[in-house]
Formats: structure tokens, C-alpha cells, sequence
């Protein structure tokens, strides 16, 4: 294991909200070896007391939870040093004098990874050492190519970590077994029985002052292109013959080649894209999204996007897959929702058809549903809905605790491999074609709505 991590972007959100956060359970959980250190590398003017006292105070407001000893014991493994990620002498002063492998964690603005990575080049990490990258991977298709060749100049691909946190979440992980061990749903997952499939992450915070990033990206590469994907991956994909790095990666790339891409005709019959007006939500006042500090209103930029595609292959032609996402809705609503073709014949005589079954899979909190019909208790012969519920148990570890976990062992089983972070791209590269033409225009839904 890996015993040297270096964070480029120490003093960022993503930091201070889920790295710092997953290292103190690992810490508690008695997961990180002997000897370990954390090098916080960032722009601003601290030395290492100074953001040590800024992290743990930090870390105390946003996981309170957590226990002070192992708060403070990681506090104690951090060092800041200054230095301009994208300078590679100015990275290998930082970095010195290491003379072990590290792991380069990578939590910065997208746009500037090419350069931080040719900066790590420049800077010639130890024998050993490894890359970790944030979501989303590239701009769009060319730039990810981009980005990808130039990784690989430095680095093998089995030491390059292309992240998506959804992967570590109990619940997706839990899609494995639930698919792939049980006789109950494996013969039924497929065109003959499932009708639809709806993937979606809808919330009620608003933009939580992410302009800096969020304007420029959007609701269809903040969440569709990766982790929506992601998920539609692990619904879709045939059964692999392990669950080694391999085989699933294998299976995973196999679905997105299958995903057709939607003609511009197709893409304004089939996409949908929004952002909020002002609006409440519970006791809170939404300002418009265009009003919001640091966006800019020309941009266009939405923050809720639908997309329905069509997996081109045996199990799933003729299937429509629903990806949704949304800031500033109503409620919040995490889940992969399996809609059941209705039975062929119903013998009962009721009025109106009953619901076909559907399976939930709600993401957080971590539960799964059945929602079958059965015979209500007054007439024996007339149906009502009934829900069948489990709660599974949270995970030891957070998710980005496994993320971080699996980057210092060398495990890249739940990572992006570097054609499925193209392939990802693939799909979605035509959708932002037209859109950035106005086409389907950008429709308005208010805050605390359910959307347009």
C-alpha cells in the first residue's frame, strides 16, 4: 500500500468536505498503514500549522460525527506546501524529498488537469506512484483523447485512477449481487419483462455556490455523462465471468458501445433541458439560477437534464433508459426505478388496470422496494398495491473512503478505464452539439417545483 498521499487542491471544498472526512474513518477503521503522510498542496499562504488548524476545524463543522481522536490524528499526518500544480518545478519542490511511491490526488477544476499532469510528468514522480482524477473526465470527446494519451505517456494505465464516487456507494455496489446472484431477477432482466428503466438523481439543493464550476459545466456533465452512466452500466451489462478489474470493466464497455447515438432530430425528441427561476423551497428563497453570484447568464447553462436512450443489443432492444437530474426540485428522489411489462391476461374484474411491478432501488437512504399487486383484504377478488421493503445496512466506510482506499492499494476494479471514459463521451458528445444551437431550447421550471 501506498503510504504518501499528495492532494492538489488542499484547500478546496471537495478536500475538506469528503477527502479529509473519508481519511479519519479510515484512520478510525484502522485501514491506513504505519508511517503515513499527507501532503496538502495549494496555492494559498499557510504553512503547515496554520493548515492543519484550518482543515480540522473545518473537517469538525462538516462531519461532526466523527470522532475527535482520529480528527486530530490525521491532522497530525498533514503538511502543506505551496506550490502551483501546473508548474512542474514547482511540483517537484513540493513534492521532494519523497523518495517513495505517492499517490497523486488530483482535486482541482477539470480544465486544468492536462497541465498538472504534464506538470507531474515534468516533476518525475517516484517509481510506484500513481494518479487519481475527478469526474468528469475531459470537456468532451476530443479532450479526453487528449488528456488520455497524455496520461499515458506517464503513467501505465493500471496507475491511473479515473474516479466516479457512485461507484463506491453501497447501493450500486449492491446492484452486482442483487442482479447477478439472485435466480429471481436474472431470467427477468431483459426486453421480454422489463418495459422501462429510469435512472435518476434529483435534489432539492440549489447551486451552493458552485458557479466557479457548475456554469461551466452543467447538469448533463456534472451527472449524465459519469455517474448516471455509470449506473446505467451496471443495470445494462451482460454478466461477467468475475468480478475482477477485467472482466467488469470488459462488460461495462461493452453496454456504452451498445448505447446508439440520438441523431439532432432525435435529440429534441428525446432530451430535455432546464434551469430554475426563483422559487421556495421548504423555508428557504431561491434566487433564479441566472441570478445566482458567478453565472452568467449567457452561458445557458441547465441544471436539470433528461435524456432517453436505447441500448442497441439482445437484452435490451426496444428498452427506453430514462437519466435525470435536476438541482432545486421539490424533493429528493435517488434512485433506479425497474418498470415490469403488465401480465399478458388479468382475470380480475376491476376497474382500471392495476400498476405493473416495479423494483426500486433507491440510492440514498440505501433500501431496495418491490412493488407487486395482491389481493386486498375486503374482496377477495380485487387487487391493491403493496410494497415489499429492505434497508440494508450503511457501509463501514463512506464512499470516498473506498475510492481512496482502493487508489493506495492499486485496486482500479471500481475506476474509469480509458475507452470507457471515451465511450461515455460518445453518447453524450451529439446532445451537447445541439444544445449549444438552442436545440430543444432551455425551458424554465421555478425552484421547489418538480420540474419542467
Amino acid at each position: 500500500m501506498i503510504r504518501r498521499l499528495a492532494i492538489f487542491g488542499a484547500a478546496g471544498d471537495l478536500t475538506a468536505r469528503y477527502l479529509l472526512p473519508a481519511l479519519v474513518k479510515l484512520h478510525e477503521t484502522g485501514r491506513l498503514p504505519g508511517g503515513f503522510q499527507i501532503l496538502g498542496i495549494g496555492r494559498n499562504e499557510w504553512d503547515t500549522e496554520s493548515y492543519r488548524r484550518e482543515i480540522e476545524g473545518r473537517v469538525a463543522e462538516l462531519a461532526p460525527e466523527l470522532p475527535e481522536a482520529s480528527r486530530k490524528a490525521v491532522a497530525g499526518m498533514l503538511e502543506y506546501r505551496r506550490a502551483d500544480a501546473t508548474r512542474g518545478e514547482e511540483v517537484a519542490q513540493a513534492l521532494r524529498p519523497l523518495d517513495e511511491p505517492v499517490a497523486a490526488y488530483l482535486a482541482l477544476p477539470p480544465a486544468i488537469f492536462a497541465p498538472v499532469v504534464e506538470a507531474l510528468a515534468d516533476a518525475g514522480l517516484p517509481e510506484g506512484s500513481r494518479v487519481v482524477i475527478e469526474k468528469p473526465f475531459g470537456e468532451d470527446l476530443e479532450s479526453a483523447q487528449r488528456l488520455n494519451r497524455l496520461l499515458h505517456d506517464t503513467f501505465s494505465e493500471s496507475a491511473v485512477f479515473r474516479v466516479d464516487h457512485f461507484l463506491a456507494m453501497q447501493t450500486v455496489q449492491n446492484l452486482l449481487g442483487l442482479r447477478f446472484a439472485n435466480r429471481v431477477f436474472e431470467p427477468l432482466w431483459n426486453r421480454e419483462h422489463i418495459d422501462k428503466v429510469e435512472i435518476v438523481w434529483e435534489e432539492t439543493l440549489a447551486l451552493e455556490g458552485r458557479a466557479s464550476y457548475y456554469d461551466s459545466a452543467g447538469a448533463l456533465k456534472d451527472m449524465i455523462q459519469n455517474h448516471l452512466l455509470q449506473l446505467l452500466c451496471l443495470v445494462g451489462m451482460e454478466p461477467p465471468h468475475t468480478l475482477n478489474e477485467r472482466d467488469l470493466r470488459d462488460r461495462k464497455v461493452e453496454l456504452l458501445r451498445a448505447v446508439r447515438r440520438l441523431s439532432p432530430e432525435e435529440v429534441e425528441r428525446n432530451t430535455v433541458r432546464a434551469r430554475y427561476s426563483a422559487g421556495r423551497i421548504g423555508d428557504r428563497e431561491i434566487p433564479a439560477y441566472a441570478d445566482e453570484e458567478g453565472v452568467d447568464p449567457e452561458n445557458g447553462t441547465e441544471t436539470f437534464a433528461q435524456v432517453t436512450l436505447g441500448v442497441e443489443n439482445w437484452r435490451w432492444k426496444g428498452v427506453p433508459f430514462v437519466l435525470r437530474t435536476g438541482k432545486a426540485l421539490s424533493a429528493d428522489r435517488r434512485e433506479i426505478l425497474i418498470r415490469f411489462r403488465p401480465v399478458p391476461h388479468l382475470a380480475f374484474g376491476q376497474e382500471g388496470e392495476p400498476l405493473p411491478d416495479a423494483l426500486r432501488i433507491l440510492l440514498t437512504p440505501e433500501r431496495i422496494e418491490l412493488e407487486i399487486n395482491v389481493n386486498g383484504p375486503g374482496d377477495p377478488f380485487e387487487l391493491e398495491r403493496t410494497t415489499l421493503e429492505a434497508g440494508l445496512a450503511p457501509h463501514e466506510l463512506p464512499a470516498y473512503g473506498h475510492v481512496l482506499l482502493a487508489a493506495l492499494e492499486g485496486d482500479s476494479t471500481l475506476s474509469i478505464r480509458a475507452d470507457e471514459a471515451e465511450e461515455s463521451w460518445r453518447i453524450v458528445e451529439p446532445i451537447l452539439q445541439s444544445w449549444a444551437k438552442g436545440r430543444p431550447q432551455l425551458l424554465e421550471y421555478p425552484a421547489g417545483s418538480g420540474g419542467p
